[in-house]
């Protein structure tokens, strides 16, 4: 945009980033000006991209209620070294098999009690809580199919267009994600126990050229093309995989070697514990919070403060679009560390508006707003860091052992951690080039 400054750069595009994040904020059904409107979702699906968004709201347990299902891992029979492999391989299945009950965002984590290995499930706005466990409680089952008619790979593999050839996961030694560096990408080595080799080289012989479906419970997970008779025990899988794809379909090859038994310990039903009015009185105190900073803001700098709102609208309107994009399971902590991370995203603008009430005293308006920022910034940037160190413990991403954090602990954290890094992009960014076109207008 020739003739056109920087800042004025700068607003254009954080004004059509608010109009997209308003879009996607929207509920799916809304009212305007006495008509009725239906959101968009995102469906686009090309010859290689298939993405089906629709960007609602994901409520957690205690807004929506759902069951809360407990199994007990049986790791006795498994070398201690795989152990923790093995577990990860179960919660991965776990979580794939939950998708057949229509959960997005289920939450599935691991625990230990009492010397004994658990994994917790979390399935929100399921009731059924027989159903769910009987599907996620069958031991994993790895199956080895063939098409029937080889021209059928071309629309995908189903059950009923391929067929068993015998080999399964309980044929497997050992899998493990690798790189090949002649062709410059992801493969899975693998080892096969030596009593099923001599069936797997007749396979492979059989099927040169032609594609080996590898099936998780009754879903296809991979179909690769054997490129050459697989005789010594050891061969690999190649195919168009990412560095995560191989991980994840090693692991879930392994848990066909290495099967974890697992037993409902404990199941109940979760009401929505908060209801309709606890929740409505909730996001009434919220919009009375964020008035009263608002209305502070405007009270206490004027013109500066006006600038700050309209900073912390946009805010608002980009955090609730993430919350939608990722998407976050918002419970009532989480809706806590949302309000608290209102507070603390006017803090950036409340530090530099004092420093630039001294600095204006000394040099012009317009130097003593990038002056004001400059030197604030030390003290912005050191506060948000430590508060982001606090949200990362609480939100345990690397699973601790020794630190046991709960959904709800974890949905706060995440939810406050949000807050900050979308709270300092719009008190650095937004208000900073509002403020300059501002001064230079005046």
């Amino acid at each position: 945009m020739p003739g056109i400054s920087a800042p004025l750069k700068k607003i254009f595009f954080i004004f059509l980033l608010f109009i997209l994040a308003a879009i996607i904020s929207l509920p799916k059904e809304f009212a305007l000006f006495g008509r009725k409107f239906n959101r968009p979702d995102l469906d686009i699906e090309t010859g290689k991209i298939s993405i089906h968004k629709k960007f609602d709201l994901v409520l957690g347990l205690d807004l929506a209620g759902g069951s809360h299902l407990v199994f007990e891992a049986d790791l006795e029979k498994v070398a201690a070294a795989d152990r923790k492999d093995a577990l990860a391989a179960a919660k991965n299945i776990i979580e794939q098999r939950v998708n057949f009950l229509g959960v997005s965002e289920p939450n599935v984590q691991t625990a230990s009690f009492g010397g004994k290995e658990r994994i917790i499930v979390e399935l929100p706005g399921v009731k059924d809580t027989k159903a769910a466990a009987g599907l996620i409680g069958r031991t994993a089952q790895l199956d080895f199919r063939e098409f029937i008619d080889p021209q059928e790979a071309t629309r995908g593999a189903t059950l009923v267009n391929t067929r068993s050839t015998g080999f399964t996961g309980a044929d497997f030694k050992k899998a493990t994600p690798d790189f090949d560096r002649q062709a410059g990408r992801p493969i899975i080595t693998f080892e096969i126990k030596s009593e099923s080799a001599e069936k797997f080289g007749e396979i492979s012989t059989r099927l040169v050229g032609k594609p080996l479906v590898i099936f998780l419970d009754a879903s296809p997970i991979s179909w690769p093309i054997v490129q050459e008779p697989i005789t010594g025990g050891r061969g690999q899988i190649s195919g168009s995989f990412t560095v995560e794809e191989t991980k994840l379909l090693a692991k879930l090859l392994n848990a066909g070697a290495l099967p974890v038994p697992i037993k409902l310990v404990e199941e109940r039903t979760v009401g929505a514990t908060l209801g309709t009015e606890s929740v409505a009185r909730s996001i009434k105190a919220g919009v009375v919070g964020l008035i009263m900073v608002l209305s502070f803001m405007a009270l206490a700098y004027g013109k500066l403060g006006l600038v700050a709102n309209a900073g912390l609208v946009i805010f608002g309107v980009l955090t609730l679009a993430l919350y939608k994009l990722i998407p976050v399971v918002l419970t009532l902590p989480g809706i806590a560390g949302f309000l608290l991370s209102v507070g603390m995203a006017v803090d950036s603008n409340i530090l530099i508006f004092e420093r630039f009430k001294e600095e204006r005293l000394k040099r012009p308006i317009a130097d003593a707003l990038e002056v004001s920022f400059g030197r604030a910034w030390d003290s912005i940037r050191d506060a948000n860091i430590a508060t982001l160190v606090t949200a990362f413990v609480l939100a345990n991403p690397l699973d601790w052992p020794f630190l046991h954090t709960s959904g709800p602990v974890r949905g706060f954290a995440v939810t406050l951690a949000l807050g900050i890094a979308i709270g300092l992009f719009t008190g650095i960014v937004v208000s900073r080039n509002l403020l300059r076109v501002f001064i230079r207008q005046k």
